[in-house]
Protein backbone atom coordinates (compact mmCIF):
# COMPACT_ATOMS: atom_id res chain seq x y z
CA UNK A 1 0.00 0.00 0.00
CA UNK A 2 1.09 3.36 -1.04
CA UNK A 3 1.27 5.92 1.74
CA UNK A 4 1.59 9.67 2.54
CA UNK A 5 4.90 10.44 3.67
CA UNK A 6 5.26 10.79 7.30
CA UNK A 7 8.09 12.64 9.19
CA UNK A 8 8.86 10.12 12.06
CA UNK A 9 9.78 6.88 11.94
CA UNK A 10 8.39 3.77 12.98
CA UNK A 11 8.64 -0.03 13.55
CA UNK A 12 11.72 -1.81 13.04
CA UNK A 13 13.36 -1.84 9.26
CA UNK A 14 12.87 -5.03 7.73
CA UNK A 15 16.30 -6.77 6.63
CA UNK A 16 16.53 -7.78 2.99
CA UNK A 17 19.74 -9.99 2.87
CA UNK A 18 21.80 -8.35 0.12
CA UNK A 19 23.44 -11.74 -0.19
CA UNK A 20 20.55 -12.91 -2.19
CA UNK A 21 21.37 -10.95 -5.60
CA UNK A 22 24.26 -9.61 -7.47
CA UNK A 23 25.24 -5.84 -6.44
CA UNK A 24 24.45 -4.62 -9.66
CA UNK A 25 22.90 -0.91 -8.72
CA UNK A 26 20.97 1.61 -11.00
CA UNK A 27 19.06 4.95 -10.53
CA UNK A 28 15.41 6.25 -11.96
CA UNK A 29 15.30 10.01 -11.97
CA UNK A 30 12.19 12.20 -11.98
CA UNK A 31 11.47 14.49 -14.70
CA UNK A 32 14.41 17.18 -15.40
CA UNK A 33 16.96 14.64 -14.92
CA UNK A 34 20.19 14.14 -13.69
CA UNK A 35 21.62 17.42 -15.16
CA UNK A 36 18.86 20.09 -13.59
CA UNK A 37 21.31 21.28 -11.56
CA UNK A 38 19.35 20.49 -8.45
CA UNK A 39 17.15 17.30 -6.53
CA UNK A 40 18.22 15.12 -9.62
CA UNK A 41 21.66 16.02 -9.69
CA UNK A 42 22.23 15.38 -5.95
CA UNK A 43 21.82 11.53 -6.91
CA UNK A 44 24.03 11.72 -9.77
CA UNK A 45 26.53 13.09 -7.58
CA UNK A 46 25.55 10.35 -5.16
CA UNK A 47 25.49 7.66 -7.79
CA UNK A 48 29.15 9.09 -9.24
CA UNK A 49 30.69 9.08 -6.13
CA UNK A 50 29.96 5.53 -5.19
CA UNK A 51 31.54 4.54 -8.50
CA UNK A 52 34.35 6.46 -8.17
CA UNK A 53 35.43 4.98 -4.59
CA UNK A 54 34.46 1.61 -5.50
CA UNK A 55 35.05 1.17 -8.74
CA UNK A 56 31.51 -0.51 -9.33
CA UNK A 57 29.59 0.47 -12.19
CA UNK A 58 25.92 1.54 -12.13
CA UNK A 59 22.98 2.41 -14.73
CA UNK A 60 20.97 5.04 -14.35
CA UNK A 61 17.85 5.97 -17.08
CA UNK A 62 15.92 9.41 -17.20
CA UNK A 63 12.22 9.56 -17.34
CA UNK A 64 10.72 12.14 -20.47
CA UNK A 65 7.20 10.79 -19.36
CA UNK A 66 5.36 9.80 -16.70
CA UNK A 67 4.90 6.74 -18.40
CA UNK A 68 8.27 5.69 -18.45
CA UNK A 69 8.57 5.28 -14.06
CA UNK A 70 6.91 1.65 -14.23
CA UNK A 71 9.03 0.95 -17.97
CA UNK A 72 12.00 1.72 -16.40
CA UNK A 73 11.78 0.00 -12.65
CA UNK A 74 10.54 -3.28 -14.28
CA UNK A 75 13.31 -3.15 -16.66
CA UNK A 76 16.11 -2.79 -14.31
CA UNK A 77 14.33 -5.10 -12.35
CA UNK A 78 14.38 -7.84 -15.07
CA UNK A 79 17.68 -7.19 -15.81
CA UNK A 80 18.82 -8.26 -12.45
CA UNK A 81 19.57 -4.45 -11.22
CA UNK A 82 20.09 -4.07 -7.34
CA UNK A 83 19.55 -1.98 -5.48
CA UNK A 84 17.22 0.29 -8.06
CA UNK A 85 16.40 3.80 -6.46
CA UNK A 86 13.87 5.90 -7.67
CA UNK A 87 14.28 9.99 -7.48
CA UNK A 88 10.94 11.66 -6.33
CA UNK A 89 7.69 11.19 -4.87
CA UNK A 90 6.10 11.02 -7.99
CA UNK A 91 7.64 7.14 -8.73
CA UNK A 92 5.53 6.26 -5.55
CA UNK A 93 2.74 4.22 -7.60
CA UNK A 94 5.36 2.72 -10.00
CA UNK A 95 8.01 1.56 -7.16
CA UNK A 96 4.35 0.15 -5.41
CA UNK A 97 3.44 -2.01 -8.40
CA UNK A 98 7.12 -3.19 -9.46
CA UNK A 99 8.45 -3.84 -5.96
CA UNK A 100 5.16 -6.64 -5.95
CA UNK A 101 6.38 -8.00 -9.17
CA UNK A 102 9.46 -8.36 -8.17
CA UNK A 103 9.75 -9.40 -4.37
CA UNK A 104 13.72 -10.31 -4.68
CA UNK A 105 14.63 -7.14 -6.24
CA UNK A 106 15.91 -3.89 -3.51
CA UNK A 107 13.90 -1.17 -3.99
CA UNK A 108 14.71 2.69 -2.92
CA UNK A 109 12.93 5.57 -3.69
CA UNK A 110 13.32 9.23 -2.36
CA UNK A 111 10.74 11.48 -0.55
CA UNK A 112 8.06 8.38 -0.53
CA UNK A 113 6.82 6.38 2.13
CA UNK A 114 6.17 2.90 -0.24
CA UNK A 115 5.10 0.28 2.27
CA UNK A 116 6.47 -2.93 0.54
CA UNK A 117 8.28 -5.15 2.38
CA UNK A 118 11.89 -4.93 -0.26
CA UNK A 119 11.77 -0.89 -0.27
CA UNK A 120 13.74 1.63 1.39
CA UNK A 121 11.79 4.93 1.64
CA UNK A 122 14.02 7.37 2.72
CA UNK A 123 12.24 10.94 3.77
CA UNK A 124 14.33 14.33 4.49
CA UNK A 125 13.15 16.99 7.22
CA UNK A 126 13.50 19.68 4.73
CA UNK A 127 11.92 22.31 7.06
CA UNK A 128 14.72 22.29 8.99
CA UNK A 129 17.42 23.16 6.77
CA UNK A 130 15.13 25.87 5.54
CA UNK A 131 14.39 27.24 8.78
CA UNK A 132 18.22 27.74 8.62
CA UNK A 133 18.21 29.83 5.17
CA UNK A 134 15.62 31.19 6.45
CA UNK A 135 17.23 32.42 9.26
CA UNK A 136 20.00 33.94 6.85
CA UNK A 137 17.51 35.60 4.24
CA UNK A 138 16.26 37.87 7.64
CA UNK A 139 19.75 38.41 8.85
CA UNK A 140 20.85 39.94 5.66
CA UNK A 141 17.59 41.55 4.18
CA UNK A 142 17.33 45.31 4.44
CA UNK A 143 14.05 45.61 4.02
CA UNK A 144 12.79 42.95 6.34
CA UNK A 145 10.90 41.18 3.51
CA UNK A 146 11.74 37.96 2.32
CA UNK A 147 10.28 35.63 -0.54
CA UNK A 148 9.81 32.27 -1.53
CA UNK A 149 8.93 30.62 -4.85
CA UNK A 150 8.06 26.87 -4.68
CA UNK A 151 7.37 24.71 -7.63
CA UNK A 152 4.44 22.39 -7.63
CA UNK A 153 1.98 23.16 -4.63
CA UNK A 154 2.10 20.23 -2.76
CA UNK A 155 2.83 19.55 0.85
CA UNK A 156 6.22 18.14 0.43
CA UNK A 157 7.28 22.34 -1.09
CA UNK A 158 4.63 23.72 1.40
CA UNK A 159 7.43 21.99 4.13
CA UNK A 160 10.11 24.12 2.56
CA UNK A 161 8.05 27.17 2.58
CA UNK A 162 6.86 26.68 6.56
CA UNK A 163 10.60 26.56 8.25
CA UNK A 164 11.92 28.83 5.58
CA UNK A 165 9.10 31.50 7.37
CA UNK A 166 9.99 30.35 10.34
CA UNK A 167 13.43 30.80 10.20
CA UNK A 168 13.09 34.52 8.42
CA UNK A 169 10.42 35.63 11.52
CA UNK A 170 13.19 34.49 14.24
CA UNK A 171 15.63 36.98 12.50
CA UNK A 172 13.43 39.97 12.24
CA UNK A 173 11.55 39.49 8.99
CA UNK A 174 8.28 41.00 8.80
CA UNK A 175 6.56 39.81 6.19
CA UNK A 176 7.71 36.42 3.96
CA UNK A 177 5.74 36.44 0.59
CA UNK A 178 5.14 33.26 -0.78
CA UNK A 179 4.24 32.07 -4.16
CA UNK A 180 3.80 28.49 -5.78
CA UNK A 181 4.40 28.05 -9.64
CA UNK A 182 1.33 25.37 -10.15
CA UNK A 183 -0.80 22.82 -9.72
CA UNK A 184 0.91 20.05 -12.17
CA UNK A 185 4.74 18.74 -13.02
CA UNK A 186 5.00 21.59 -15.13
CA UNK A 187 5.78 23.85 -12.18
CA UNK A 188 9.11 22.37 -12.01
CA UNK A 189 10.64 23.27 -15.43
CA UNK A 190 8.64 27.13 -15.88
CA UNK A 191 11.74 29.25 -15.31
CA UNK A 192 10.27 31.96 -17.20
CA UNK A 193 7.10 31.64 -14.39
CA UNK A 194 9.99 31.41 -11.64
CA UNK A 195 11.39 34.52 -12.72
CA UNK A 196 7.88 36.77 -12.98
CA UNK A 197 6.46 35.57 -9.63
CA UNK A 198 9.98 36.67 -8.34
CA UNK A 199 9.68 40.20 -9.94
CA UNK A 200 6.42 40.21 -8.34
CA UNK A 201 7.92 39.41 -4.78
CA UNK A 202 10.86 41.83 -5.45
CA UNK A 203 8.37 44.92 -6.46
CA UNK A 204 6.56 44.49 -2.89
CA UNK A 205 10.14 44.85 -1.32
CA UNK A 206 11.33 41.76 -0.96
CA UNK A 207 15.20 41.91 -1.31
CA UNK A 208 16.22 37.74 -0.59
CA UNK A 209 13.98 35.06 -2.61
CA UNK A 210 14.55 31.65 -1.63
CA UNK A 211 13.34 29.08 -4.23
CA UNK A 212 12.42 25.65 -4.08
CA UNK A 213 10.96 24.81 -7.94
CA UNK A 214 13.48 22.64 -9.56
CA UNK A 215 13.87 23.70 -13.08
CA UNK A 216 11.58 26.90 -12.36
CA UNK A 217 14.32 27.90 -9.86
CA UNK A 218 16.93 29.11 -12.28
CA UNK A 219 14.16 31.73 -13.12
CA UNK A 220 14.22 32.59 -9.93
CA UNK A 221 18.09 32.92 -9.43
CA UNK A 222 18.16 34.58 -12.22
CA UNK A 223 15.52 37.50 -11.83
CA UNK A 224 16.82 37.66 -8.01
CA UNK A 225 20.80 38.50 -9.42
CA UNK A 226 19.31 40.72 -12.76
CA UNK A 227 17.72 42.75 -10.14
CA UNK A 228 20.53 43.04 -7.65
CA UNK A 229 18.94 41.20 -4.70
CA UNK A 230 20.02 38.02 -2.84
CA UNK A 231 18.95 34.40 -4.06
CA UNK A 232 18.60 31.13 -2.27
CA UNK A 233 19.32 27.62 -3.79
CA UNK A 234 17.97 24.49 -3.34
CA UNK A 235 18.64 20.90 -3.26
CA UNK A 236 22.57 21.15 -4.30
CA UNK A 237 24.61 23.52 -4.19
CA UNK A 238 23.99 26.45 -6.26
CA UNK A 239 26.03 29.39 -4.88
CA UNK A 240 28.16 29.17 -7.93
CA UNK A 241 25.12 29.92 -10.31
CA UNK A 242 25.58 33.49 -10.06
CA UNK A 243 28.58 34.13 -7.47
CA UNK A 244 28.12 36.90 -5.03
CA UNK A 245 24.74 36.81 -5.84
CA UNK A 246 23.03 33.78 -4.40
CA UNK A 247 23.18 34.08 -0.27
CA UNK A 248 23.61 30.12 0.12
CA UNK A 249 21.67 26.89 -0.99
CA UNK A 250 19.62 24.72 1.29
CA UNK A 251 21.32 21.51 0.81
CA UNK A 252 18.83 18.05 1.09
CA UNK A 253 21.32 15.34 0.67
CA UNK A 254 19.85 12.62 -2.07
CA UNK A 255 23.60 12.10 -2.47
CA UNK A 256 24.00 10.90 0.38
CA UNK A 257 20.76 8.61 0.53
CA UNK A 258 21.72 7.28 -3.06
CA UNK A 259 25.36 6.71 -1.74
CA UNK A 260 24.06 5.24 1.17
CA UNK A 261 22.07 3.06 -0.48
CA UNK A 262 23.76 1.61 -2.95
CA UNK A 263 26.86 0.80 -0.18
CA UNK A 264 24.55 -0.76 2.43
CA UNK A 265 24.08 -3.36 -0.69
CA UNK A 266 27.32 -3.75 -1.84
CA UNK A 267 28.10 -4.53 2.61
CA UNK A 268 25.70 -6.88 3.05
CA UNK A 269 23.74 -4.07 5.38
CA UNK A 270 20.73 -3.26 3.22
CA UNK A 271 17.53 -2.50 5.13
CA UNK A 272 13.83 -2.01 3.99
CA UNK A 273 11.33 0.32 6.24
CA UNK A 274 11.85 3.66 6.21
CA UNK A 275 14.19 6.16 7.19
CA UNK A 276 14.03 10.20 7.92
CA UNK A 277 17.23 12.38 7.53
CA UNK A 278 17.43 15.75 9.31
CA UNK A 279 20.28 17.78 10.58
CA UNK A 280 21.03 15.37 12.95
CA UNK A 281 21.66 12.94 10.61
CA UNK A 282 23.25 14.98 7.95
CA UNK A 283 20.39 14.89 5.79
CA UNK A 284 20.05 18.62 5.07
CA UNK A 285 21.75 21.88 5.91
CA UNK A 286 23.06 25.24 4.14
CA UNK A 287 26.19 25.68 1.92
CA UNK A 288 28.98 27.90 2.54
CA UNK A 289 31.53 28.19 -0.11
CA UNK A 290 33.71 30.54 -2.06
CA UNK A 291 30.97 31.69 -3.97
CA UNK A 292 28.92 33.18 -0.95
CA UNK A 293 31.19 33.87 2.14
CA UNK A 294 31.56 37.13 1.38
CA UNK A 295 27.66 37.74 1.98
CA UNK A 296 27.88 35.60 5.22
CA UNK A 297 28.87 37.97 8.47
CA UNK A 298 30.75 36.31 11.12
CA UNK A 299 27.44 37.18 13.35
CA UNK A 300 25.24 35.24 10.76
CA UNK A 301 27.51 32.24 11.05
CA UNK A 302 27.56 31.89 14.56
CA UNK A 303 23.61 32.76 14.29
CA UNK A 304 22.94 29.54 12.70
CA UNK A 305 25.18 27.34 13.69
CA UNK A 306 23.22 28.39 17.32
CA UNK A 307 20.30 27.21 15.62
CA UNK A 308 21.43 24.57 13.71
CA UNK A 309 22.50 22.93 17.16
CA UNK A 310 19.62 24.51 18.94
CA UNK A 311 17.46 22.79 16.52
CA UNK A 312 19.54 19.07 16.96
CA UNK A 313 18.71 19.50 21.03
CA UNK A 314 15.57 20.09 20.84
CA UNK A 315 15.97 23.38 21.90
CA UNK A 316 13.81 25.26 18.96
CA UNK A 317 10.87 22.88 17.36
CA UNK A 318 10.68 23.93 13.74
CA UNK A 319 7.00 23.31 12.83
CA UNK A 320 6.37 20.15 10.45
CA UNK A 321 3.91 21.74 7.60
CA UNK A 322 3.31 17.60 6.67
CA UNK A 323 2.77 16.70 9.82
CA UNK A 324 -1.05 18.19 10.05
CA UNK A 325 -1.19 20.81 6.61
CA UNK A 326 -0.91 23.76 8.55
CA UNK A 327 1.48 26.63 9.09
CA UNK A 328 1.33 28.73 12.19
CA UNK A 329 3.39 31.85 10.72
Amino acid sequence: MLRKAFTVAIGAALSLSAAAAELNPAVVYDLGGKNDGSFNQAAFTGAERFADETGVSYRDFEIQNDAQREQALRNFARKGFNPVVAIGFSHGSAVEKVAAEFPDTAFGIVDMVVDQPNVRSILFKEHEGSYLVGLLAGMASTTQKVGFVGGMDIPLIRRFECGYKQGAAAAGASEVFGNMTGNTGAAWNDPVKGGELTKSQIDRGADVVFQAAGGTGFGVLQTAADAGILGIGVDSNQNGLHPGKVLTSMLKRVDNAVYEAFMDYKNDAWSTGFRVLGLAEGGVDWALDENNQALITDEMRAAVETAKNNIINGNISVHDYMSDNSCPL
